[in-house]
């Protein structure tokens, strides 16, 4: 999931875009929806967003700090129940530490050297970051023992940025790149060197990373909107969100959340720090139609997975561009994050992100629990180690 426009709705605007891209035939959520989907966890306390798989199946999950009572923002499922990972001390937010504590994590990602990854957006209830809050921290699986902390300069990750979810390539340079989607701000991609920590903006601002204007959604039978007691609603408008890399790792796949648009852009661009914007610009392709979704992922034969929010669904897309519902259900409710596991399963939350305060007049609607899923697919995770 991702940036969540809860206090205040933004006021970027885009001009309509034409979808332009390959041929697609999108099945209606309505019918047949394939692949049945087994309920993995449940949880009855923070409502989670991220979720990634280790090579072991070693479960971890991770609950922004938006306003539930948040103990730990990472746990790892043990018996089901989720349990503050690496430990408790590090879960403790403390803002005379920002750099040495997670502060409010967005999404963990398990990469493809087996090391956890947390990217914290050191913005807890959305109320911006300072220096040493946001940050990617990794822990080797191994040992349970955080191994690297690489912290966002101001003018990488400014306050009122938003890291939302985080993708890697291990074979570039001397210890890989990790490609991060802002939601906040001017929106985004955020790329990290992982040998130096140096880190650098692209597509700040650029039309395929922002929100539709006047994107009107219908989500659980109501238009959404940004509805605050005894206020006139306003439009949710969220941008760059939901990420993914190519299995061959030379396209990243990127989607504002407020649209239903997909697009991709050169990682070989990305990755050169003295590229021009216009010359990663140049590299971007509109590949038209999607369901509106919050995460996305990718498998090793090169298909893409998602949410539909609007059809309480879950789809997967062919590299010819056609769609195929692979799961839906009533309890399916704002799909989040995805996840393909070693156990050739697509995991998925659900999290009810709809139903929350902001969008209903300052009334919480949500019903515990919120779920993590799984559903069987015939392939595995993209590596790039």
């Amino acid at each position: 999931m991702k940036r969540r426009t809860f206090l205040t709705a933004t006021t970027a605007s885009l001009a309509a875009t034409q979808l332009a891209g390959p041929a697609y035939a999108y099945a209606s959520p309505s019918r047949s929806t394939g692949s049945h989907y087994q309920v993995v966890a449940r949880f009855w306390d923070a409502m989670p967003t991220g979720v990634t798989v280790s090579r072991r199946g070693r479960i971890f999950v991770n609950f922004p700090r938006w306003g539930d009572d948040v103990p730990f923002t990472v746990a790892e499922l043990r018996g089901g129940k989720p349990v503050a990972y690496p430990n408790a001390e590090v879960n403790r937010q403390d803002a005379s530490d920002l750099a040495g504590h997670l502060q409010s994590v967005q999404s963990v990602v398990v990469d493809g050297a087996d090391r956890l990854w947390i990217l914290d957006t050191g913005s807890p209830l959305f109320a911006g970051s300072s220096y040493g809050g946001p940050k990617l921290v990794a822990v080797d699986l191994r040992t349970d023992r955080i191994v690297r902390t690489i912290l966002f300069p101001p003018e990488v990750v400014p306050a009122n940025s938003y890291p939302n979810d985080v993708r890697f390539d291990l074979r570039r340079g001397a210890q890989g790149m990790a490609f991060i989607t802002d939601s906040g701000g001017s929106n985004g991609i955020i790329v990290v060197d992982l040998a130096t920590g140096r880190s650098w903006r692209r597509l700040t601002g650029h039309p395929s990373a922002l929100p539709d204007a006047q994107f009107l959604p219908v989500i659980e039978g109501q238009p959404f909107m940004v509805r605050p007691a005894g206020g006139e609603p306003t439009y949710y408008e969220t941008g760059s969100d939901g990420i993914a890399i190519s299995a061959d790792g030379r396209r990243l796949y990127y989607s504002p959340l407020s649209s239903r648009r997909l697009h991709s852009v050169s990682t070989d661009a990305l990755a050169d720090p003295d590229a021009t914007d216009a010359e990663v610009a140049a590299t971007v392709e509109n590949l038209g139609f999607k369901p509106m979704a919050d995460g996305l992922e990718s498998d090793d034969k090169g298909r893409l997975y998602g949410g539909d929010l609007e059809h309480n669904a879950i789809w997967r897309r062919s590299p010819d561009g056609t769609y195929r519902v692979l799961a839906q259900g009533h309890d399916l409710i704002w799909v989040d994050t995805l996840s393909v596991a070693s156990d050739r399963h697509l995991y998925a939350t659900a999290n009810q992100l709809d139903r929350l305060s902001p969008f209903h007049e300052g009334k919480d609607l949500r019903r515990k629990p919120y779920l993590l899923v799984r559903l069987p697919i015939d392939a595995g995770p993209v590596r790039l180690a």
